[in-house]
């Protein structure tokens, strides 16, 4: 693997995006970009990077707006919303991705709320398969018990009451995450009141989710307090013109440890949910 290189990423908003590219010694022709969970750095997807590199792919990570190497301006300043983490950020990296290599077919891998902008992101044409892991919902409803009380805290009090403090949402200090931009954590917010989650603010037929017809693979995990199945079920089932592999997979039966919602990511599953990850992308390019 060639050392990563990093670039600053212009965007049609006009701002850039901080990315790293993952060169490979030897190319397979297959480009991987990773779009983070909310607040997460794109240095935590580094080890899946870095093995898809050594393997033949082109992996791209970067940050969304308002995150680590994407932090360009006072935080209190950025104005940017959930949406635009979709159809500029995202669909900047997948231009990015294609400019570079144009010949390349293009993966994308979504983790969490990556998955939830999906919808907004305006060069899904230009994406061949996507992988979505633990992407859902968070209408608070797909919870149950005392991890739906935690979500209503979450979204009814911790959010409305620091973030108009603070000018952003402050979740470092409180050891969840990344700062947040506070107009995308309010959108994040009132998505999460309605059933029909980001339906409930903008119409089913302005975003690509029956636009999109390339397979897809859609994972889940059990114990996943970020992700329970009937979150990541009601997200997969908007792509309904999509080839869906839906797989919850239970650890146990593939005799490793618990993946929960960040596992997937860890060196721990090369030899497991890893290899299982390039045989889908092979088997359906």
């Amino acid at each position: 693997m060639i050392k990563p290189s990093t670039y600053l990423v212009e965007t049609n908003l006009g701002y850039n995006i901080g990315a790293t590219v993952f060169y490979p010694l030897s190319s397979n022709g297959k480009s991987l970009v990773i779009s983070s969970a909310t607040g997460v750095l794109q240095r935590y997807y580094s080890k899946l990077a870095a093995h898809f590199s050594t393997i033949g792919y082109t992996v791209y990570t970067f940050d969304y707006s308002g995150i680590g190497a994407s932090n360009l301006t006072p935080l209190k300043r950025n104005n940017v919303d959930l949406k635009s983490w979709g159809e500029n950020d995202q669909a900047s990296m997948i231009a990015f991705a294609k400019t570079r290599q144009p010949s390349h077919k293009i993966i994308l891998m979504t983790h969490s709320i990556g998955g939830q902008i999906l919808p907004f992101n305006k060069n899904l044409d230009q994406v061949d398969l996507i992988i979505t892991v633990a992407s859902q919902s968070g209408y608070w409803k797909h919870w149950k018990g005392f991890e739906r009380l935690k979500m209503q805290i979450f979204w009814n009090v911790f959010i409305p009451a620091l973030t108009p403090i603070f000018g952003y949402f402050p979740a470092k200090t409180m050891g969840l995450f990344e700062n947040l931009p506070k107009q995308m954590t309010y959108q994040w917010r009132r998505w999460a009141q309605h059933e029909n989650y980001m339906l409930s603010e903008f119409d089913s037929d302005s975003l690509a989710f029956s636009k999109y017809d390339n397979p897809m693979l859609v994972l889940s995990f059990p114990r996943d307090e970020y992700a329970p199945k009937t979150a990541v079920d009601w997200l997969a089932l908007q792509f309904s013109n999509a080839p869906i592999d839906r797989s919850h997979i239970i650890p146990k039966d593939l005799a490793i440890p618990n993946v929960g919602h960040f596992g997937f990511f860890r060196e721990t599953f090369k030899e497991s949910l890893w290899k299982m990850t390039e045989e889908w992308i092979e088997n359906n390019l």
